[in-house]
């Protein structure tokens, strides 16, 4: 009963400098103006690796994120869309 079958086992976590984030935005968004404010912060005092997309100059990221935008991705995966919630993202790259 004390030991837990490989499969279920938690596979430890990349610490945020290993962490890769993807801001997806386009110019002249306002609310991706306040993403990237909240993304360099949060990067910024973790160490994590940050960058962004526009998705006027992607048309795959336009067909698939246009609706969502701004869109914050962690390691490649959704994590926010509209409104980046700076404890959220913290939560993220630290949990």
């Amino acid at each position: 009963m004390g030991r837990m079958s490989p499969m279920f086992r938690r596979t430890p976590k990349k610490p945020p400098q290993d962490r890769v984030v993807t801001l997806i935005g386009k110019p002249g968004c306002h609310l991706c103006d306040d993403a990237q404010m909240v993304v360099e912060k949060v990067c910024g005092e973790l160490g994590a690796v940050w960058e962004k997309k526009d998705i006027t100059q992607d048309a795959e990221l336009h067909r698939k994120y246009w609706e969502q935008i701004p869109v914050v991705l962690v390691d490649g995966a959704q994590h926010d869309f509209w409104r980046v919630k700076e404890d959220r993202l913290r939560r993220a790259l630290t949990e």
